[in-house]
């Protein structure tokens, strides 16, 4: 389905059949399959709700270019463009996200902000986020491949209004890693707590 995508809005330099191919490039078939579902996803979230449906179906497409990059590809970039130090000790699910947008610079040459913004924040959010940003959020979490206790609840919420969905997420995503005993970025506590703990909330109308 989504190969009869046609890009018509100058917003990337390749064309829909081209970009797949740079993203299918980067990972294995399970994770660009994963990918395409958000694209499409990420579309239809848009359509929703008033969003440019290209724009949201490019970054939903490109949100995982450097999920499988290896850890010293990161932590070299994470040095080299001076990016918060703090990264280095959160591994991939945050890096994936923060330093994949320097590697879609890099290597796919676009530079497109409200894009790599959305790519940047899509694992932890932020207390601010436009509502591009909040669509790539959800619609990595709510897909239809994924299958996870509250799902179902989480992609109610989406629909009742992106906020409910990020909000959603967000608890869900702090329930887990305290359940874990994993450490939390200081992002991820941001933006629970601007859109769940009522903390000086910012939400992109």
């Amino acid at each position: 389905m989504s190969k009869t995508i046609e890009y018509t809005e100058g917003i990337v330099p390749y064309r829909h059949e081209e970009l797949m191919a740079q993203v299918a490039g980067q990972l294995t078939d399970k994770r660009y399959q994963h990918c395409l579902r958000v694209e499409l996803t990420a579309r239809k979230l848009a359509a929703a709700n008033d969003v440019d449906v290209e724009l949201a179906g490019i970054a939903g497409l490109l949100h995982d270019y450097a999920k499988q990059r290896d850890d010293q590809t990161f932590i070299d970039l994470i040095k080299s463009r001076g990016m918060d130090p703090n990264l280095v000790a959160y591994g991939n699910g945050v890096w994936h996200g923060y330093v994949g947008a320097e590697l879609i610079k890099d290597e796919l040459h676009i530079y497109n902000e409200p894009i790599l913004d959305a790519v940047r924040l899509h694992t932890v959010g932020a207390p601010y986020m436009t509502k591009l940003a909040q669509i790539i959020f959800m619609a990595d979490f709510i897909e239809p491949a994924r299958d996870f206790p509250g799902v179902d609840e989480a992609r109610q919420a989406t629909a009742h209004s992106l906020a409910a969905g990020v909000r959603f997420q967000i608890q869900h995503t702090l329930d887990y890693l305290i359940q874990k005993g994993a450490p939390v970025y200081p992002q991820t506590l941001a933006t629970y707590n601007a859109w769940v703990g009522g903390v000086a909330p910012q939400f992109a109308n």
